[in-house]
Formats: C-alpha cells, sequence, structure tokens
C-alpha cells in the first residue's frame, strides 16, 4: 500500500475505531479510564494557558508513559537551566505516566495527549503553539504530527530505538512508519546500530547517534538518597539485596532462593505494585513460606534485618533504595521484559533478573560488560546469590563493572539539548 494512501486510510478510520471504543469502553476498564480523564480537558487546559506569563519559547514534550518522560528529564533539565524562561508542555499517552509526573515543577502544564483526531490536533496545537515538538523513544500519532508539520513546528525524535521484531519492520507497515519518520526534522537514536537502521532502512539520512539519555537521568538522580535516609542506619555495615520491581513470578523464585542460603543478606522487598489486592496477596505468600517481615510504612525500632523482610509498600523511591544496596534484584524477567536495570547498576553493583530482557538494548549492554548476570531458574539465582553475597572480591568487581558502563554511556543529552538551543537562539535574535 502507498504510504500516502495508508495515511488517508488511518485518518479516516480512526475516528470510526475510536467512536466504537467509546461505545464499549464500559466493559474496559482501561478504555473506560482512557475516556474518563481526557472529558473536558481542553476547557481546562485553555484555563492553564490563559493564565501564562508571555514567553518568546515554547517547548513541547511527549512521552508515552513515565519510563520515556525519564529520558527527556535530563534535556529540560539542561534547558532550563539556561533558560528558564522557556515554557514547558508535557503530554502522556498513559494514565500512569500522568499521575507520576502530573506535578513536574518545570512543566507550565502536564495533560493527557487527546485521542489522535485531526480536530483535536488542530485544537491542540491552536492553544500551545509549541516551536519545537520533542518525542520521546516511539508513541507516533500521525494526526497530531501532521498538523504540528502545517504549523511550521520543529519535530525532535529522540531516544530512538528500532528492536527487532518491532512493527516498524512489517512489509504493510514499513512505508506508513518512512513517511512518518521523514516528518521529523532531526532524529537522534541510541545507538549507531539504530542510526545505520534509520537511514539503510527508512532512508532517513538525518537520523544521528546521540546516545540513550536514560544513562544522564539515572546517574543525575543517583545523587539523591534523601528519601532513604532513615533506612542507612538500619542496612550500615551489612550485605542488602534490594529486590526491585518484583512480580509474583519473581517473588517466587526469589524467595525460595534466599531461604536456601546459609547466608543471607538482608532483603528488601520491592513489589511492581503496591495496591491493596497485591500487597495482601504478598503478605499471603510470606506468611505462607513462614517468613518474618515488617511493611516500610508501619516501619519501628524494632525492625530486625538479620531475621525480618522489610517490604516496601509505598511508591516514589525504588531508585534511591538502590544505594542501599550490595546486589540488586529486578523484576520483570519472567514476564514481559525486564525493568529499568540501571537504576541499580549506577550504584556500583551486579544486577540479577530473568531471561526477558531482549527489548532493552542497555540491558544487553550491561550484561557484556559483566555487570550483570542473567538468571534462568531458581537453582541458578541461588548459586549467583551465594556467590556474591560470600565473595566480597567477585561482588565489587561486577559492582565496578556496572557503575562504568552507565558513566561510560552518559552524555547522550549534550546533542539534543544544544540543537534545541540553537533553534531558542536563532528566535532571540530574529525578534
Amino acid at each position: 500500500m502507498n504510504p500516502c494512501s495508508s495515511l488517508s486510510c488511518y485518518t479516516r478510520l480512526f475516528p470510526v475505531l475510536l467512536g466504537a471504543a467509546r461505545f464499549f469502553s464500559f466493559l474496559h476498564p482501561k478504555l473506560r479510564t482512557f475516556f474518563s480523564v481526557r472529558r473536558g480537558q481542553f476547557k481546562e487546559l485553555e484555563q492553564i494557558i490563559h493564565k501564562l506569563p508571555s514567553s518568546p519559547f515554547r517547548l513541547w514534550v511527549h512521552a508515552a508513559s513515565v519510563g520515556e518522560f525519564e529520558q527527556a528529564r535530563p534535556i529540560v533539565a539542561a534547558l532550563k537551566e539556561k533558560h528558564p524562561d522557556i515554557l514547558l508542555f508535557v503530554s502522556f499517552l498513559s494514565d500512569s505516566g500522568y499521575n507520576a509526573r502530573k506535578n513536574f515543577q518545570d512543566a507550565s502544564a502536564v495533560f493527557y495527549l487527546p485521542p489522535d483526531t485531526r480536530n483535536n490536533a488542530k485544537r491542540l496545537l491552536s492553544l500551545i503553539k509549541p516551536d519545537i515538538f520533542l518525542l520521546m523513544r516511539y508513541d507516533f500519532w500521525p494526526n497530531h504530527l501532521l498538523e504540528a508539520k502545517k504549523c511550521g513546528v520543529t519535530l525532535i525524535l529522540a531516544a530512538a530505538a528500532l528492536q527487532q521484531g518491532s512493527p516498524y519492520f512489517n512489509p504493510m507497515l514499513k512505508g506508513f512508519y518512512r513517511t512518518l519518520f521523514h516528518l521529523f526534522n532531526h532524529i537522534y537514536t541510541v545507538s549507531a546500530k539504530d542510526t545505520d537502521a534509520f537511514r539503510q532502512l527508512f532512508n532517513c539520512q538525518h537520523a544521528e547517534t546521540a546516545g540513550d539519555p536514560r544513562f544522564d537521568q539515572v546517574f543525575l538522580r543517583s545523587r539523591n538518597s534523601a528519601k532513604v535516609a532513615h533506612l542507612k542506619p538500619v542496612f550500615e555495615n551489612r550485605t542488602v539485596l534490594v529486590a526491585g520491581s518484583v512480580w509474583d513470578k519473581d517473588e517466587v523464585l526469589l524467595l525460595a532462593a534466599w531461604k536456601e542460603l546459609d547466608e543471607r543478606p538482608a532483603l528488601v522487598l520491592v513489589p511492581h505494585e503496591v495496591n491493596p489486592e497485591n500487597m495482601a496477596r504478598l503478605y499471603g505468600d510470606l506468611q505462607l513460606h513462614s517468613l518474618d517481615f515488617l511493611p516500610v510504612s508501619t516501619l519501628n525500632a524494632t525492625f530486625d534485618p538479620e531475621r525480618q523482610i522489610l517490604v516496601i509498600d509505598q511508591t516514589g523511591y525504588l531508585a534511591e533504595l538502590y544505594s542501599l544496596a550490595s546486589i540488586a534484584y529486578v523484576g520483570g524477567g519472567f514476564g514481559v521484559n525486564v525493568h529499568n536495570t540501571l537504576e541499580p547498576a549506577v550504584h556500583g553493583i551486579p544486577v540479577l533478573f530473568g531471561p526477558r530482557y531482549h527489548n532493552s538494548p542497555e540491558t544487553e549492554g550491561l550484561i557484556a560488560s559483566g555487570g550483570a548476570i542473567v538468571i534462568n531458574d531458581q537453582k541458578e539465582l541461588a548459586a549467583a546469590l551465594k556467590t556474591l553475597t560470600a565473595d566480597t572480591k567477585q561482588r565489587e568487581k561486577r559492582g565496578k563493572a556496572a557503575e562504568t558502563f552507565v558513566k561510560q554511556n552518559t552524555g547522550g543529552i549534550s546533542a539534543i539539548a544544544e540543537r534545541i538551543e540553537g533553534y531558542y537562539t536563532s528566535k532571540m535574535i530574529s525578534h
């Protein structure tokens, strides 16, 4: 199919599909949430923008969810430090991303991206009037991209990656995505391999390698540990295992392997979800295994890390918890894909996780550096924990490799921030 025709088909069909989704949303909680949180959003945005001070330059950042937005944060920080007058607008597709960053202090407005119709796109662009649209990694919505292009907005795609098996390579969709990619004025990729793929497979000669901003973000965040300051005395001079973003499959292997150890590290357990239902399930499992534990929300002077597991039943400080760790286990590797492995790696500790990590190029790099160990079953996990707990030199060697890997890959924000700053300077001169 001709790519232009496929875009036209999309434009015609999307409102129909959107209407069907709205009609059946009462049957699906996530669809119901999608529409309910967007109700009245234009009126709210108009009220916010009406109160904003005048600014010569406006930057719009869009991210699918909080993980993608974290890649934008060091770019935003670098720009706002030099040019605090820039007005920043941040949009999210997911409610989890919006709720996590709705109070982001550098943003003039944080909002949900409206459904991708022509009318919504025109209305949104007329409201925020951005000079630059910065899209993090993916989440391509054609009508919003096309309207931004029509309005003369400079489009930048950052932290771009073309993973094998992604829909970009589907023969039926390849032309469609080629058309979308060519709407961008600049494409910044996370690796030379991705740059080559953009240039050779999609003829995007304007693609260039900048690196992954996530490295810069985790490095910057690693300097903060105020949220866990009250826990430092509890775990001081101990070998500590922090298990972050764990799912039930991770918990089964982890708890069984940990119980096998003759010399157990202190265990901090951080569930991926802390809703009441999941926490009740986890507490029940711990009791079934006769394991003593204490939720961090009820932490008191009686807590004993020698015999009790500290369970984190609150959100917001997993990245800082890794600063207390000697070893990290990151969940998700026995599910869809492993979660953030850079957050523990930056603290100079070895990182363990399950076999599903191939959608994370940074994790593959971490493995190659020697800073991470892939776990396939309980036996391997128990063996790895035993070695890393007992052999201090081995633990320190792998931890140093992990830290070096992160530091060697920082600097990915500079090219992107400098490019945006160049547009800012040009506009200031022209005015």
